[in-house]
């Protein structure tokens, strides 16, 4: 990955994941600071309905007690008449305005009970109002027809409170209605459900919002343990109150706050969070372009500068660009690569004449050997008194000198040959062999040394002849000049092998190994030791040669008595060699 596209990366991902965690931790801090305030809020509201309730219960028994002190009413009840006190106590209803009233006379028994809700079961009711008598104080809610109303009562006496004739009870209610749901709503400042018995009575809610509502399974009894409700598509925090019924049913006042509506400032938080978050990306992105220009793109100026001194080429331009140091940076460069192509230069000319002053100082031995045999044996020739056989065996070592600096300078020209475009024929590599070996045979180096040639497959594919004969050549009169050098009767033995994708070919000896100090240098040019004869070129014409053709040569082992070279060859790389003209190869029969 390019240092631009990592810097780009890593500086959004920063800013990406800043925003994010300062959103996360934001958004989690006022949550749960807006829950704290809810719950703060449906105790105070919660404190408030108690209050309000307090309130209208004392209003309510003022009332109750006025109402019980007037005489009409009070000897309406003495006339101990159920159908004259129903009809003389409709009066005494319309003039207290209340929701529900009920005279009781003094044997416990409803004489009368108006209502303005339509109440069916009228047994419910007067079961309900029996029980307000012997209930305590503080129970002061009626739950009867799924009507729920908050009632005060007061006995009717004849006469001083203490000491005079009871006559009855009078019993004066006010519904839980829309009217006192608002009044509660806006005392609270939240909204109110009142739950009896399993079912809403009343709900300060939508209808349908309120139709959802379900009466929770654990229900807490204090206000300081609220609980959360999806009403609609709404969330709610809401808190419980247990209210003391006549009905000996459960009822319960549930005080609910929106918690949508207390995370609306939360939200806008949120959005405009993301929006600063957005910009900072924006920011970001700017930033890093703006780094890549000034700092990525110099360095990767520099970079492929460096990769094209490290392949080789000295004269790739380089323009300095970005911050001073960057431009700095680029003069050293600069300044660095000269001097690396100076030292370059220096080198490949020390090397050129090493190696000019190996060759020359090699084949000048060489030729003076050859050339001082010439002359000796001409000038024994040139005797009148050496007879026939004497001659001939000067001409024959006349002719082997001759023979020797020809092989010399066909080495040289071989050697530098190597490399240049090769000539490929459908050839078959045992007849190669067959003719390297027939070529060693006529050399005086094989004379008494045994050659053979292993049993293998018939290998053919499509190489350069001349120069892989060649390489078989040179390795085969290595192989025989090093046994002759052993302590065992002379021997070479070739061994050809083929895999699926390589051609293996072995030459093995029985001389005394390659000596330890030539191992590392024995392929490059102009090394040899100990020889009588050669300049040091064979091996490495031979390397040179399977190169070309994609292949190689190798020492496999070396020791007393067995050193073997392995030359190997890729058939993949030998098909690309055949002429892209020909179809079909010719198959040698």
């Amino acid at each position: 990955m390019r240092m631009r596209t990592i810097l780009l990366v890593s500086l959004l991902s920063l800013a990406c994941g800043l925003t994010v965690m300062s959103l996360v931790v934001i958004h989690g801090v006022l949550q749960r600071q807006i829950r704290d305030n809810l719950v703060a809020g449906l105790s105070g509201s919660t404190r408030t309905f108690e209050n309000l309730e307090q309130q209208r219960q004392q209003s309510l028994d003022r009332e109750v007690a006025l109402l019980a002190d007037l005489p009409v009413l009070k000897a309406l009840m003495t006339t101990h008449d159920v159908k004259t006190i129903q009809d003389g106590g409709t009066l005494y209803w319309h003039i207290s305005g209340s929701d529900i009233f009920a005279l009781i006379d003094a044997s416990s028994n409803v004489a009368a009970v108006y209502s303005k809700d339509n109440l069916p079961d009228r047994h419910d009711v007067e079961l309900q109002l029996g029980r307000l008598l012997d209930a305590p104080p503080q129970q002061r809610y009626l739950l009867t027809n799924q009507h729920l109303y908050q009632v005060s009562f007061h006995s009717l006496v004849f006469g001083p409170d203490a000491t005079g004739t009871p006559l009855g009870y009078i019993v004066v209610g006010y519904a839980i209605d829309d009217r006192v749901g608002r009044e509660v709503r806006e005392a609270a400042d939240a909204e109110v459900v009142f739950v009896g018995s399993g079912q809403t009575v009343f709900s300060t809610l939508s209808p349908s919002v309120t139709a959802g509502f379900r009466l929770p399974k654990v229900a807490p009894d204090t206000p300081s343990t609220p609980i959360d409700l999806e009403l609609g598509k709404e969330h709610y925090l809401a808190s419980s109150l247990t209210l003391p019924a006549l009905s000996g049913l459960p009822v319960r006042l549930f005080v609910l706050k929106s918690y949508d509506q207390a995370s609306t400032f939360a939200m806008q938080l949120n959005r405009l969070l993301i929006a600063i978050g957005i910009l900072v990306l924006l920011l970001g992105t700017v930033l890093a372009l703006y780094i890549a220009g000034t700092i990525t793109r110099p360095l990767e100026t520099l970079l492929a500068g460096a990769r094209a001194v490290g392949s080789g080429n000295f004269d790739y331009k380089l323009t300095p660009r970005g911050s001073r140091e960057l431009r700095e940076l680029g003069a050293a460069f600069d300044q660095m690569r000269n001097q690396v192509r100076l030292s370059q230069q220096q080198q490949v000319e020390s090397a050129r004449l090493a190696i000019i002053g190996r060759m020359a100082s090699s084949i000048s031995h060489d030729l003076r050997h050859y050339l001082s045999a010439v002359y000796a044996n001409a000038e024994f020739m040139s005797q009148s008194g050496s007879s026939e056989p004497e001659r001939d065996e000067l001409m024959a070592e006349v002719k082997l000198a001759v023979q020797g600096m020809t092989e010399i300078l066909e080495s040289l020209l071989i050697f530098s040959r190597t490399g240049t475009s090769l000539h490929p024929t459908y050839e078959s590599l045992n007849v190669l062999i067959e003719r390297a070996v027939a070529l060693l045979h006529m050399h005086p180096d094989a004379h008494l040394v045994s050659i053979v040639v292993a049993d293998g497959p018939h290998i053919e594919a499509w190489l350069d002849a001349r120069m892989i004969e060649r390489a078989i050549y040179n390795l085969l009169i290595n192989a025989v000049q090093a046994a002759r050098t052993g302590s065992q009767p002379p021997a070479v033995r070739i061994d050809v092998t083929e895999g699926p994708l390589q051609i293996e070919l072995r030459i093995s000896d029985n001389g005394p190994g390659v000596a330890p100090a030539i191992r590392d240098t024995l392929f490059e040019p102009f090394v040899s030791n100990g020889k009588r004869r050669g300049i040091g070129l064979g091996l490495s014409i031979a390397s040179r040669i399977l190169q070309d053709h994609g292949g190689s040569v190798r020492l496999e082992k070396s020791g007393p008595g067995s050193t073997t070279f392995v030359l190997s060859l890729d058939r993949r790389i030998l098909d690309t060699l055949r002429p892209t003209e020909l179809e079909e190869p010719a198959t040698l029969p």
